[in-house]
């Protein structure tokens, strides 16, 4: 049966689906980590944050799914251009980072410091990334089944664990807010905004699109401005979820740097504040939302990646592709962090103002017409200028091309893309126009 919308129980488990799709173990560290740092300047560094942090992620959805894939947003811009860079996301959020670190990363943070001696690591961390896997494996065979799992179990226990310690900070308060520090002194504002650009959930965005499209679909909601409505809808619902849950979490931070200070990590100022509210118990409460977030997020994105990789090559069925991805990501997983995010960190850098300038320019097409002149002129000024700042980045520099991107406004705090993508715009915008008048009186001179 065809609907045009879906059930307000349908739609909330949707939106709570998106939600656990980007709710991983980096969102659960640098909201708290913001809030130890920013101090007293918290929320000015929170209103930077859900700029980069939610509202570009949603955007993301939306135009991912009202282009109908990643792979047709990117063809506007040059069908070549769109092949290597839509297998580039979905490696590098893929089976190269974001999976073998969201497998990781729990380990690392909440397990590992409390093994005995007597333990191996390497065994306890291949033990962890055996079951971690497995299950996500189970639950990414059947991602028709996604939205009833997620949305109904997975999602509700995360959130109903983020609860609990919430409250515990209520009832047990843990501290007055810290004074800023570093750049949040002076720049509030502008750190908070890269630090949600960090997260990296823009980039994922484009991977969980599809998925969302997908499920809407399997829900009865076929018609295309209909899935790109309820997708609107239900990306919504997860703003509004991520908004809240990162609020907690920061508010958390802020308070523990007046009690405890300085710490490394976000992780390490949750496990300070769990411990303070609960004990040893809140060492387990913390394993615990780390895991199931990592969890949600890792099924999404081997969902995403084995649904588009499928799309390539029939004779590799989608199934296959969720075995090899849990493999593979299962292997490098136990690589270790370190070494992941030595590699993959500097690809994401390079290719994360592209996806930006691409949401932009989906949200603009109204106005654009999915032009290519427009479209190629931004992703090529903004492409070009973060290509250049990611190698110069791991030690490889260009000589005058180097310097004269240094010059750009905003290029050290690793904004230097966002004046020439705009210029890129604009020029687009220029020659489609000229383009257009040409065509026009020549029409005109052939009638007369």
């Amino acid at each position: 049966m065809n609907k045009t919308k879906l059930s307000n129980k349908d739609l909330l488990l949707v939106g709570l689906m998106l939600f656990s799709l980007f709710f991983g173990a980096g969102n659960l560290i640098f909201p708290p980590f913001l809030g130890q740092s920013a101090g007293a300047k918290t929320w000015v560094a929170m209103g930077a944050f859900f700029i980069t942090a939610v509202g570009f992620p949603i955007l993301g959805v939306v135009a991912v799914a009202k282009s109908g894939g990643l792979s047709n947003l990117a063809k506007r811009v040059n069908p070549v251009f769109a092949m290597v860079f839509t297998v580039l996301i979905y490696l590098s959020i893929g089976p190269c980072l974001g999976i073998p670190r969201a497998g990781s990363l729990p380990f690392e943070m909440v397990v590992a410091p409390y093994l005995p001696q007597s333990v191996s690591k390497t065994l306890a961390l291949f033990l962890f990334t055996l079951v971690f896997f497995t299950v996500a494996y189970w639950l990414s065979l059947s991602p028709n089944k996604l939205v009833d799992r997620m949305g109904k179990v997975l999602t509700p226990t995360l959130l109903l664990l983020i609860s609990v310690m919430f409250v515990g900070a209520l009832v047990k308060p843990v501290g007055n807010y810290g004074a800023a520090t570093g750049e949040y002194m002076t720049s509030p504002f502008v750190k908070g905004f890269l630090e949600g650009y960090l997260t990296m959930d823009t980039i994922a965005a484009l991977n969980f699109g599809i998925v969302i499209a997908l499920a809407i679909k399997s829900k009865g909601v076929k018609e295309e401005k209909a899935v790109v409505s309820t997708a609107i809808k239900a990306g919504i619902i997860a703003g509004t979820l991520l908004v809240l849950i990162y609020s907690v979490l920061a508010h958390l931070g802020a308070t523990s740097g007046g009690r405890f200070g300085a710490t490394q990590n976000g992780a390490q100022t949750l496990t300070n504040v769990t411990t303070y509210i609960y004990g040893k118990p809140g060492a387990v409460l913390l394993a615990v939302i780390f895991t199931l977030a990592c969890l949600t997020t890792s099924v999404g994105l081997i969902t995403s990646c084995s649904q588009y990789f499928s799309t390539l090559s029939h004779k590799v069925s989608y199934k296959n592709w969720v075995r090899i991805l849990c493999l593979s990501s299962m292997t490098l997983a136990n690589m270790g962090l370190t070494k992941i995010l030595a590699v993959s960190v500097p690809v994401l850098n390079a290719i994360y103002p592209i996806a930006l300038m691409l949401i932009v320019l989906a949200m603009l097409d109204s106005l654009f017409k999915e032009s290519r002149v427009i479209y190629g002129l931004t992703i090529l000024f903004a492409g070009f200028v973060s290509i250049v700042d990611s190698l110069g980045q791991v030690g490889i520099k260009l000589g005058f091309v180097t310097n004269l991107c240094s010059g750009l406004p905003l290029y050290n705090q690793g904004l230097g893309w966002v004046v020439p993508a705009f210029m890129g715009m604009f020029l687009g915008v220029v020659i489609k126009v000229l383009r257009e008048k040409l065509i026009a009186d020549q029409r005109l001179r052939k009638v007369n």
